[in-house]
This record gives C-alpha cells, sequence and structure tokens, in this order.
C-alpha cells in the first residue's frame, strides 16, 4: 500500500521520512506502547474497572445477541494462515504440514521472520519459495472468507486486515477500502529501497516467481517484494489514527498474535470493546510482566477480572458456521459459499477449454496434411 493509497482511504499522509531511514511511527509505537502500560498499571493498582461490560455473558451467544442489537457497527476483522487452511494452504506451526515446516532447509531463525523487511533484504529466499507455493489462483475462498464477506454485505464491516498473501480475501469479494494486507499484495510490488520504490505489475512479479528468479529492480537492483509499503506505512496510520479507535467489536481468527506490530494492535481498540478470538488454541494473552515490554494483545479469557473477551476454540470455519447460525445466517452463508464456489468452478473450466483448444489448434498447425503425408510415399 502507497502513499496514494492511504488518501483513498482517508487516512492522514504519514510524515517524511528522516535522515535515519525512519517514518517516525516507530517512536510512535513506542509511546503508545508505554501509555497503554500506564493506564493498565493505574487501573490494576487502583481496583479500577478496566471498561464498560457490553455482551450480555462471555460466549458466542453473547457475541451474537450484541451484533443483532444493532450497537455493533464498526467491525475488524484480524486474520491469519488459519483462515485458509481449509482451503488446502498449510498453516505456519502445525508439525510436519505447516509452512514453516516445508521452510525449515532456509534455516528460518522463526516462522514469522519471512515476512520481517530487515529479514528479507538479508534472506529474500523463502519468502519468494512461500510465494510460488501460494500464488493467487490456485486456492478458492474459505467458508471463514465469505463470513467476513457477509459482513461487508450486512453493512458492518469496517475493514479486515490480514497477515495473508494468499489473496483469497479478494477472491471472496473484499476489495479497496475493505482491506488491508499487512504482509503485502501481489497486485502490485515496488522496490524496497526507500530511494527508489518503483512500482511493477503482478505480471512482472510472477515470471520472476515462476522463474525462480529473485526480483530485482532495473533502476537500482534493489531487491522488489509484493506490497511493499504496506506494513510500517498505511497499517500504522490506519490502526494508529482511523479505525481501531472507532471499533466496536474486534473479531480476531486463525493467527498466533506472534508478530509485532500487528499482534499488539488488539489492545488499541476502547477497553469497552468486546474482541472474540476463533481459533484451535488461545492466545495473545499477555501476562502482567509482558505487558512491560509491550508484548501479546492483553487478551483476557479466564480471570476474575475478564469483562469483554470471548474466545472459541475450533478451526475458523466453524466458529463462523457456528456465529452464523446463531444470527441467523446460516442457510445465506450456505448459499453464498456454494454460489461463489460454482462460479470459480466455471471460470477455471472455461479457462482450461480455452487452452486446450489453443493447444489442439497449434498441434493441428504443426501436423501435415493428408496430402503432405501421401507424398512421403511417393
Amino acid at each position: 500500500t502507497d502513499r496514494a493509497d492511504l488518501k483513498v482511504l482517508n487516512i492522514p499522509k504519514p510524515p517524511d521520512n528522516r535522515s535515519d531511514g525512519t517514518t517516525g511511527f516507530e517512536d510512535l509505537d513506542k509511546k503508545e506502547l508505554k501509555l497503554d502500560f500506564l493506564r493498565s498499571l493505574f487501573s490494576r493498582t487502583l481496583g479500577l474497572s478496566p471498561g464498560e461490560k457490553v455482551l450480555d455473558e462471555l460466549s458466542l451467544e453473547g457475541v451474537a445477541s450484541y451484533i443483532q442489537s444493532g450497537k455493533c457497527k464498526n467491525v475488524i476483522c484480524m486474520v491469519g494462515a488459519g483462515i485458509s487452511t481449509s482451503a488446502g494452504i498449510p498453516d505456519f506451526r502445525s508439525p510436519g504440514t505447516g509452512l514453516y515446516a516445508n521452510l525449515q532447509h532456509y534455516n528460518l531463525p522463526y516462522p514469522e521472520a519471512i515476512f520481517q523487511i530487515d529479514y528479507f533484504k538479508k534472506h529474500p529466499e523463502p519468502f519468494f519459495a512461500l510465494a510460488r507455493e501460494l500464488y493467487p489462483g490456485q486456492f478458492k475462498p474459505t467458508l471463514c472468507h465469505y463470513f467476513i464477506r457477509m459482513l461487508k454485505d450486512k453493512g458492518i464491516l469496517k475493514r479486515c486486515y490480514s497477515q495473508n498473501i494468499d489473496t483469497l480475501e479478494r477472491v471472496a469479494g473484499l476489495e479497496g477500502e475493505d482491506l488491508i494486507e499487512a504482509h503485502g499484495t501481489f497486485h502490485t510490488s515496488h522496490c524496497v529501497s526507500q530511494f527508489c520504490s518503483k512500482e511493477y505489475s503482478m505480471a512482472w512479479m510472477k515470471d520472476k516467481i515462476f522463474s525462480e528468479v529473485i526480483p530485482k529492480c532495473d533502476a537500482c537492483n534493489s531487491l522488489v517484494k509484493p506490497g511493499q509499503f504496506s506494513l510500517r506505512t498505511a497499517l500504522h496510520c490506519c490502526f494508529y489514527v482511523s479505525d481501531f479507535p472507532n471499533c466496536d467489536l474486534l473479531i480476531i481468527m486463525g493467527t498466533s498474535l506472534q508478530v509485532q506490530p500487528f499482534a499488539s494492535l488488539v489492545s488499541r481498540v476502547p477497553k469497552n470493546c468486546p474482541r472474540v478470538l476463533i481459533n484451535m488454541e488461545k492466545t495473545g494473552q499477555a501476562s502482567f510482566a509482558a505487558g512491560l515490554l509491550g508484548f501479546g494483545g492483553g487478551l483476557d479469557f479466564d480471570s476474575d477480572g475478564a469483562y469483554r473477551d470471548v474466545v472459541y476454540l475450533s478451526t475458523c470455519d466453524d466458529g463462523c458456521m457456528a456465529l452464523a447460525d446463531l444470527l441467523g445466517w446460516k442457510a445465506e452463508l450456505e448459499e453464498l459459499v456454494k454460489r461463489e464456489h460454482a462460479a470459480i468452478d466455471s471460470k477455471d473450466a472455461s479457462k482450461k477449454d480455452a487452452t486446450a483448444n489453443q493447444s489442439s489448434e497449434c498441434s493441428d498447425k504443426s501436423s501435415p496434411g493428408p496430402e503432405a503425408r501421401k507424398s512421403d510415399y511417393q
């Protein structure tokens, strides 16, 4: 996401790059973390209530009731690799089958390093190996993707923030202002040099990825990466200035909440904003000591003081279907998935037929005709 995209999103322009190569948002990040800690310390020390209780009960039923009340108008979804596993895309951490296990021969220091720009500049190979595996057009969106689409269609989705690079949110119907892709998108690519930043097309990047050539800028010879400007520029602007302070329901799905600054953003919503985690395991529960360092999301499911956080342990698809059922949206969601998948299958079949016809025509042109074959025996 570049500065033009920020204008489209009505997000204030980020400060100009400073002489040290930073944007100024790094300092803002540190200040916000310190303020969050001081607020938490003050509240805990004096025994003050952290916020108003909005949900009738801390359950998926309570979340559904809140959505149906009409008070929930600005839903933010934060999603990770777990929402795409039922599409056939491995997640990061599953032993033996996860993407991290498949990339072990690159000696990644930890799974999330593959998306961090400093690591990418030194070791781009793992990112592009992953890009070949996840390149758009090879998978269909999951039920979870279409549930997010339904939130949009119902007029209550503020935005979806995705850590994924598979673009399945776009295939499911999110576009433009609906979506921020935290680790980039294949739709546009940029030179990583802040002094160049030349933009490249999706077709150019696809050719490089599948020819197994590390993409280099033809202007300055620096690396080129899909969606280079999304994380430290657009995300910080959105998170701190626009979306999160106005969020009235945060839905977190399929993420381990390990990558910063993405993970810490669950604490940027108002103190009375309900937060629901749909995941295979609990995550984002920061201890008070960890809060000193600004790590984790500080989700609280189990303490006596828990008042707004809900966890539903299941696959993302099952969790979304359970919530849709409680909302009375189940049949509509099932029909949406069926219709959209049928449209994708039809489009794929048409492409295959067109390719087969082209191959047949080329074969006919290269084969000798009857007269030519007859002359061979004369």
